[in-house]
This record gives structure tokens, sequence and C-alpha cells, in this order.
């Protein structure tokens, strides 16, 4: 049996012609501290993928993309607008509160993982009611996919970003899985981010085949950057040899890679969803719409699965829920042997 490990993105190899760029990379020396001929590339890079122009910044975590990101938007008094399961509020061990030396992050809840423009209001308005007893509203964060798994369409995000933007609140949307979202949608870069109102990316490659490759975006606000490159430098994250990050990034745009990576593990997650729906044993939590599938199903049979030699999450606050995560090398072959382990285990 082969190894059924779906338990992260961040479990896959990194794909060979990552590798191939790393050593392309790896020949003579170069400037240190971002100024190399590959990293001083981004941003034309970027800007052509993205159909503007754009500032980039690459790093090697989406932790510090994120907290960099929210650090300069929002003041340490500052409220930042998120869904309970964004990845900012369970998954980086208080990254963005530590950065921002103390801003509030402010929950809005919404289905499927999303947040929803009323919601947001609602939120906002009530935010200051009482002046400086409350945290000021600074931010509107959103994961792009969520963690749900699910996607928010370019007119859900120009839904939220009208509504941040009417109270002068910039939009952060956090692109762990940029690509997989892209891919489901089926737009472009631009219509998914600045068309849609977005004004900062931390765009992640790391889960998309990279070994360690993320970069903040920023849209037209040169402005802030000054202030991101010195928490990127005073946080510990401008790395001296940050050629090998950015020849990474360079190649997840060269060819449509990231594109093709994701295009595979999101069409993993629909056979794999279907095929666990099609034996009845177990059902979908959420729509399957990039590369994770969430399925609930009876405990006992979720610890024989483990047991059994399956890897993946049971999901927080969710003692029936497991989380399944199919990667670009995941084969069709580890689906069927998923499948008919879960029908021996039944």
């Amino acid at each position: 049996m082969d190894e059924l490990n779906f338990k992260s993105d961040n479990e896959a190899p990194a794909h060979p012609a990552i590798l191939e760029a790393l050593a392309r990379a790896n020949v003579g020396s170069a400037t240190a501290y971002a100024n190399d001929a590959m990293s001083l590339a981004l941003n034309e890079a970027f800007g052509r993928y993205f159909d503007t122009d754009v500032s980039v910044l690459p790093l090697a975590t989406g932790t510090a993309a994120n907290s960099i990101i929210l650090a300069e938007l929002s003041p340490p008094w500052g409220a930042i607008f998120c869904h309970p399961n964004a990845h900012i509020q369970n998954d980086e061990g208080g990254a963005p509160e530590f950065y921002t030396h103390g801003a509030k992050l402010t929950l809005v809840d919404g289905p499927d993982g999303k947040l929803q423009p009323q919601a947001l209001e609602h939120a906002i308005t009530q935010a200051g009611v009482h002046g400086v007893h409350n945290a000021k509203p600074a931010v509107v964060s959103i994961t792009q996919a969520t963690e749900c798994g699910t996607c928010y369409s370019p007119n859900e995000i120009q839904a939220l970003a009208d509504v941040a933007h009417q109270h002068n609140l910039p939009v952060h949307m956090d692109g762990a899985r940029f690509a997989n979202a892209l891919m489901h949608l089926n737009v472009t870069p631009g219509d998914m981010t600045w068309r849609s109102g977005v004004d900062a990316l931390a765009y992640g490659g790391t889960k998309n085949g990279a070994l360690t490759a993320e970069a903040i975006v920023v849209f037209g606000r040169p402005d802030w950057l000054e202030g991101m490159e010195r928490r990127r430098k005073r946080g510990g994250h401008l790395l001296s040899k940050m050629r090998y990050v950015s020849a990474q990034l360079l190649a997840l745009l060269d060819d449509e890679l990231s594109h093709r990576l994701a295009k595979t593990a999101n069409e993993r997650a629909q056979a794999l969803a279907q095929g666990i729906e099609a034996t009845g044993l177990a059902t979908l939590k959420w729509p399957v719409q990039a590369n994770e599938v969430f399925i609930q199903a009876e405990r006992a049979l979720l610890d024989r699965l483990k047991a059994a030699g399956a890897q993946f999450h049971i999901w927080p606050n969710y003692e029936d829920v497991a989380r399944l995560v199919c990667r670009f090398d995941t084969t069709t072959d580890q689906i069927t042997q998923f499948i008919e382990l879960m029908k021996k285990e039944a």
C-alpha cells in the first residue's frame, strides 16, 4: 500500500522544477539581502502575473508574511477583522498580535469559513461605540482559500472590500492556498485580488510545490513598503541568501507552474470527495472547492483508518470531522487505496 498521507500540503516534497531552479540559482555569487538579480526581478514578474504594478517582498514563511502586512496596516490599538476559523486566529501562535505589538483579532463568524458583508459592517460599526475603550477598526483580513476549503469569488471579495473601504480600512488576503483558489474560480490573479479590492496579499508558494517560498505583494501602496521592509528585517526574515527564495517564486510563475500544480491537487480532492461520498460512510462537512476535503463520519471509523495507516487530522472542535488534504503529488492510486481502506474498516 502506498503512503496514505493526507495530513497537509506542507508535507509534500518540493517539485522537481523548484529544485532545478534552486540549482540554477546556486551558481556563483549574488548580492545579499534581497538585492540579488532574482529578488530584484520579482516586482516585474509578479506585475505581469497580476497585470498591474506591484511591490514584492520575498520571505520564508506565511506566518511572517501575514504578520508583517498586518503590523504595517494596524496600530497596536487596532482591530483586525477576520473569521473565527482564519489561520491568523488559530494557527500562528499569536504572531500577528506579537508583530503588531498588541492589535486585537476581532472575530466575525459566517458560514463555510467566510466573512459576510452585513456581519462585517455590523462588527466594524459596533467596534468603536465606546471610543478609546475599544480597539480601533484597522484592517479586514480574508483567507483564500478558507480554512474550510472554500473559496471567495471575486464578487464576494468585492462586497467585503466595499464595506472595508467605506470605513477606510485596507483589505489583507492570506493566500497560503492562493493558486488552489484561483484554479477553482477560473479567474485571473488580478480579478481575485486588486480588481476586487484587495490591498495586500500574502502569496503562498510552500503549500504548492515550493521548498520554502512566500511573498508579500502590495497593490498600489508603495508608501507601505519601508515599514514592511523594516519589519521584515527587524523580525529576522530578511534572509541573507534571499536568491534561493526568489528563485522558487520565479519558478512558480514560469510557464504557470503554480497553476498546474494547484489544478492537479484540486482535481485529486474532487476525486477523493466523490469516492468518499459514494461509500455512504461519510458526508462532506463543507463544499470541496480547493484541495481540502472535510468529511464527517463516525469517530470509531476515523480512528480505525488512522490505526490502519491513513494519515489525516481530526479537525479541532469537531470530534467526528477529518480534514484530508490533496497535494500536487497525490496519486489516483492513493485515492483508490484510501477509499478501499475506508470500506474495509467500516
